[in-house]
């Protein structure tokens, strides 16, 4: 069974090691995802990061948002490859269009290596569009993105693909935008 609860800094190492083996060319610092949890935990916060914990204790996912006057940005998404096409994608992505919806957000942007169309379509599969190209975005390899948006999320919730229910899922729960 696999967990959804939230991030906490003990979980920054295991995460690092994933985000490094899935990302290697632009994988974020220890630094960054500790800027990121430094902003999600007091009454005016405006980050939301989760994990997806296996049953042996292992991080196989995480996703993060901000969240800041009526707009919400994926900051990051990834699943462990052995997770690919059991649905985990859609269970990280759901908890965050959920968060959105909840922080007021009128959109959900979100930024996906061009190349990258298998997470595309996860995302189309939420309602998101193509809205634009940021050139050489992703670095050093200098691969563009595709900004991808989806209107009002609370709207869309309705509309979202199911999850697995094998899974089961906590609170205490693109590449990089």
């Amino acid at each position: 069974m696999i967990v959804l609860r939230e991030m906490r800094w003990w979980d920054i190492e295991p995460v690092l090691a994933l985000e490094n083996e899935l990302f290697p060319e632009d994988a974020w610092s220890a630094g960054m995802f500790w800027s990121e949890l430094a902003d999600a935990r007091h009454p005016g916060a405006t980050r939301w990061y989760t994990v997806a914990e296996a049953g042996d204790g292992r991080i196989v996912g995480y996703a993060g948002l901000m969240a800041i006057a009526g707009e919400g940005d994926v900051q990051t998404i990834a699943v462990a490859e052995e997770h690919w096409g059991d649905g985990l994608g859609t269970r990280l992505l759901t908890g965050l269009v959920r968060q959105s919806a909840a922080a007021g957000c009128e959109s959900l942007l979100l930024e996906v290596r061009v190349d990258n169309a298998r997470a595309q379509r996860l995302y189309e599969r939420f309602g998101f569009e193509p809205i634009g190209i940021r050139r050489h975005y992703y670095q050093p390899s200098g691969v563009d993105a595709l900004v991808m948006r989806l209107e009002r999320p609370a709207d869309a919730l309705s509309r979202l693909p199911d999850p697995p229910h094998h899974t089961d899922e906590r609170r205490s729960i693109t590449r990089h935008g």
